[in-house]
Order: C-alpha cells, then structure tokens, then sequence
C-alpha cells in the first residue's frame, strides 16, 4: 500500500497518483489549477472543536491523535475508498499544516495503513 503524505504547498508531481486535500479548509493561497487535486474530502478533517483544540501543538498530539481516530471511526467508507486507491496505485494525502510531523495528515495515513485501532487501543 503507498501512501505518501505532501503539502498543498509543494507542486504536484505525477508520481503523487491520486491526490486526495483532507483539509476542511482550503488552503491560503493555493489555486485550484496549482493543488491539481483528484479529490477534495473535507469529511476526513478533524471537527473544527477538535482542530482550534489541537492548535498545531505538538505537546497535545498524542491526545490529538487519539481524539482524531475516535472521529475517524464514523467515517468508514471513506476510509475504505482511500484504502482501495491505495491498494490499486499510490495516493497521496494533500494537507496544509507547516508541522508535517504533527498533523492530522500524519494520523490519517496510519489509519489508511493500518485499519482503526481497537477501541481501547489507540496507541
């Protein structure tokens, strides 16, 4: 499965594959044409409560993250789409948060790898 993570602010490359914005936002400055998404899912985002909670601080990440994945749990058929296309070719997560380490981008690509974690196990 190859799945790669980039940010809008890179451009796009055909070695992407399917191109896939999980930003509830569009992001600033970034033009249509110049994203050349396939895909824009605002559904896959974090709430609005949980990203203005999460505030791109990597101490409260792990936290984040467990949050995050309990959100991610009612959105099983879109994470089965991302894990099809995954399987048939690469896709690649478009996200826009300058800490490519800390993001929901980060979570997202585990989730697609891996399945959702047990419930009591979000580790």
């Amino acid at each position: 499965m190859d799945v790669r993570l980039k940010r809008a602010y890179e451009p796009a490359k055909r070695s992407d594959g399917y191109r896939v914005l999980i930003d509830r936002l569009w992001p600033r400055g970034v033009s249509r044409e110049r994203a050349a998404l396939d895909a824009w899912d605002p559904e896959l985002a974090p709430s609005t409560e949980l990203r203005t909670w999460f505030g791109h601080d990597p101490s409260r990440f792990e936290e984040f993250r467990r949050r995050y994945v309990d959100e991610l749990r009612g959105q099983r058929p879109r994470l089965t789409e991302l894990r099809r296309r995954a399987r048939d070719g690469t896709l690649t997560l478009v996200f826009s948060a300058r800490n490519t380490d800390h993001n929901d981008a980060v979570v997202l690509a585990e989730v697609v790898r891996r399945g959702l974690p047990l419930e009591h196990d979000t580790s």
